[in-house]
């Protein structure tokens, strides 16, 4: 708990006063049978009613007293359990924000999800349980004891051999137990993942009829959770039989011994009474404290998972941003001998000694076959991820030298996946700018050519969108995508392929707009389709990590091989359509 000594700090009180009153509570308990124990022996023996009715009272006192203190100690145990965990929650939520997609992709989304849920909520368990019982049980078990010796030494002569044996059944059920829970949370990774992806991906398991696929896909894995559940749960079960076979068994040896010395008049009825009170609070004692170790194993699990989160070396930071207060003013990018790979023990490069300058308010277009390496090559510019050798520049200045907020702030990315989030359009759209005015909406919502179809919708902004703005069409997301952006006022402007689901004509409009309206704007535009680009200042074409060639549509046309196969193959694709 040491790591979240901050958060326990905050509210030290509750973590003060939750065991102060459940000790006071648990003194209640071994005080109890002993009065009890007097009251038969002493008042119900002599028929003396006074008696009776002064240990009734001190009785009826204490057990108010622990009432208030079990109530007041369980309610600081669960304040202090439940503000720790949301502190938890809120630093691992914090530190995932700062993850770079590389970060991202080595735990995977569901993983993330898993810990930030489920292991975060084991270690509030744990938590909570600690809380109530780290001093209540240990002193209950040790004045139940010092009690049982006070009252009889033979009788707690039979605790001594109980106690250890119970105490080594449980040690081993919990030492075997303990590795399971890893697996466990492990498969709990695996079972959310899959979740999520199958929910994301619904619409399209829909199309290709693959329901019963995914059914049985969950299935196998809700199966496997399930056996690795129940390989712990298996072992801890026993538990429970374990401490009520010891219970009883001490509860005969001690009616056996005590049975006869009652018979010779030893031993009083009110003190066999106490004292096997004073065995069950024992074995009840050691049962719990096992409880506390056994959702300690649990927690020590899941806090391993939120460690390895926190503790997480975040690739992409501003720690040696040397000029961490510049901001980007023109938007002028230049590649520098940059070379990238996304595995360090990959041998191949996704990017290959690139070098090119980009003018500020220029519009560039690149074009390759998939997985050339396009989209790698303008993720470096807004840092989503770091150059392995070379170096990317903007206005003179190495990316890395920005804050990360300053140079994002001057960069908008419009990436392939069209992401919108249940809410309104112009919810949406403020995304870009949350303090733009309806007609900044507007604006951009005309030169990204999504006004028109904005308007015909029956609540026009305030229309209204599902998760993901599944109720719009491809190019309509698209385009609002591309609003949102705008939105941002950025010094350069990306669309990675981000008008393949629009038409021809409303794409000439929107790149006729970007000329007209956007001129001091640096512009890169990555398209499939030749027509997206080919009015650009420069066209780049890139091949298999490699800038296969550079220049205008005309001059590519008479230069470059690549180039030219790309365009006359989607011209006769055209023309067979056509025809």
């Amino acid at each position: 708990m040491r790591k979240y000594r901050d958060s326990i700090q905050k509210y030290f009180y509750c973590f003060i006063l939750g065991p102060v009153f459940m000790v006071i509570e648990a003194c209640g308990e071994f005080i109890l049978p002993y009065l009890n124990a007097e009251m038969i022996d002493k008042g119900v023996a002599n028929r003396d009613i006074a008696y009776i009715l002064q240990n009734g009272l001190y009785m009826a006192v204490m057990a108010l007293v622990m009432l208030m203190a079990g109530v007041l100690g369980a309610y600081f145990a669960i304040k202090g359990s439940s503000h720790l965990a949301a502190d938890i929650r809120k630093k691992t939520f914090v530190q995932i924000q700062k993850f770079s997609f590389a970060n991202i992709d080595e735990f995977s989304t569901g993983s993330l999800i898993t810990r930030i849920t489920n292991d975060i909520t084991q270690i509030q368990n744990f938590a909570q349980t600690m809380l109530r019982g780290m001093f209540r049980s240990p002193i209950m078990l040790i004045g139940a004891i010092a009690m049982s010796f006070a009252l009889n030494r033979k009788l707690a002569l039979v605790l001594c051999v109980i106690v250890p044996i119970l105490g080594f059944a449980i040690a081993v059920l919990i030492a075997t137990a303990s590795p399971r829970y890893e697996v466990m949370q492990q498969k709990l990774d695996v079972l959310n993942n899959g979740i999520n992806e199958a929910v994301t991906n619904e619409r399209v398991i829909k199309s290709f009829v693959r329901e019963e696929f995914e059914k049985k896909k969950f299935a196998q894995m809700n199966e496997e959770l399930m056996e690795k559940s129940m390989a712990v749960l298996k072992i801890m079960i026993l538990m429970m039989p374990l401490s009520a076979l010891a219970v009883n068994v001490a509860t005969i040896a001690v009616v056996w011994v005590a049975g006869r010395q009652i018979m010779i008049g030893t031993m009083e009825i009110g003190t066999l009474t106490a004292f096997i009170t004073y065995l069950s609070q024992v074995l009840t004692a050691l049962t719990f404290l096992a409880n506390i170790f056994l959702q300690g194993t649990r927690a020590s699990a899941s806090n391993r998972r939120i460690t390895e989160i926190l503790d997480a070396q975040i690739d992409l930071s501003d720690d040696h941003a040397a000029r961490s207060e510049q901001v980007v003013e023109r938007g002028e990018i230049e590649f520098r001998n940059v070379s990238f790979r996304y595995f360090q023990k990959n041998h191949e490069k996704v990017l290959d000694e690139i070098s090119l300058k980009i003018d500020a308010g220029a519009l560039v277009g690149i074009v390759g076959s998939t997985g050339s390496g396009k989209s790698t090559l303008i993720s470096l510019i807004p840092r989503l991820y770091d150059v392995e050798e070379g170096c990317v520049s903007v206005d003179g200045t190495d990316v890395r030298d920005f804050s990360l907020s300053h140079l994002r702030e001057s960069v908008a990315v419009v990436l392939q996946k069209n992401t919108l989030f249940s809410g309104t359009i112009a919810e949406n759209l403020r995304w870009g700018d949350e303090n733009a005015s309806e007609e900044e909406l507007r604006q951009a919502c005309r030169i990204a050519q999504a006004d028109s179809f904005i308007l015909s919708l029956p609540q026009g902004y305030d229309t209204e969108l599902d998760q993901g703005g599944v109720n719009l069409s491809g190019g309509q997301r698209q385009r609002l995508c591309i609003a949102r952006a705008l939105l941002k006022k950025p010094k350069i402007l990306i669309l990675d392929d981000s008008t393949s689901a629009v038409d021809m004509a409303t794409d000439a409009r929107i790149r006729k707009a970007f000329r007209e309206e956007l001129q001091g704007m640096t512009k890169i535009i990555i398209a499939q389709r030749i027509t997206s680009v080919q009015d650009a200042d420069k066209i780049l074409v890139v091949d298999n990590g490699k800038i296969a060639g550079m220049g205008t549509h005309s001059e590519l046309i008479q230069n470059c091989v690549a180039y030219q196969e790309i365009y006359y193959s989607q011209k006769d694709k055209e023309e067979a359509e056509y025809e």
